[in-house]
């Protein structure tokens, strides 16, 4: 199925027009290329941890490209897990699953094959990041991948659009980015191998992506 057709199919899964519409601009900041670069470190089969996982839009569309790849989405909001799992259903996908877990107070009993976290560490407290980095940790087997794409502090001036936009979404949620080498060093220190890069966009995002392997 291509990208585009991809990409209706999630979002007609949704009732709401309100998270429809939150759904194809999410779409639009992550976009084809960026979703192919993200997904080319997933194993298509077993368990993926989707941290933080709204509405379930992203952790749909990477279990429709690959009928082996189980997801496990996760998020504090309640109202959203219903409607990721409602939108599951409604695609029939028996591979996607949800549960309402409050990232900072994250335990989990079964192993996972990989897990990614998108736009959501700058979301979290600060000293509630390397529990959840360690939990994670814990349930990876060696070599496992973690994939986090989050919002860089420089240049100033993007980190400055995106805030004002998080802000437009959520006023009182917290946001706390972080300096690139900072999250880098907690990641290392955690026990993953990582890489990192900037993901340059046509949009202004300072967009940042780290690659980390359980060592």
């Amino acid at each position: 199925m291509q990208h585009a057709e991809l990409v209706k199919r999630v979002i007609r899964a949704y009732d709401d027009p309100v998270v429809r519409a939150y759904c194809q601009v999410r779409f639009r900041i992550l976009h084809q290329r960026f979703m192919r670069e993200i997904e080319q470190y997933l194993p298509a089969r077993g368990v993926t941890l989707d941290v933080g996982c709204g509405f379930g839009l992203f952790s749909l569309y990477f279990a429709i490209k690959s009928p082996g790849r189980s997801i496990l989405g996760i998020d504090l909001d309640s109202r959203r897990i219903q409607m990721a799992t409602c939108a599951a259903q409604r695609l029939g996908l028996r591979s996607a699953n949800y549960q309402t877990i409050d990232a900072q107070l994250f335990r989990l009993d079964q192993p996972i094959d990989a897990a990614y976290m998108l736009d959501i560490v700058h979301h979290i407290p600060r000293e509630s990041v390397r529990p959840l980095l360690e939990q994670i940790h814990d349930r990876l087997p060696t070599g496992a991948p973690l994939i986090v794409k989050d919002i860089g502090r420089r240049p100033a001036w993007k980190m400055g659009f995106t805030w004002l936009l998080d802000k437009l979404v959520d006023f009182k949620a917290p946001v706390s980015y972080w300096e690139v080498e900072e999250l880098r060093t907690l990641l290392t220190a955690v026990g993953f191998d990582v890489k990192c890069h900037s993901m340059v966009d046509y949009l202004p995002y300072s967009h940042e992506l780290f690659i980390g392997h359980k060592s």
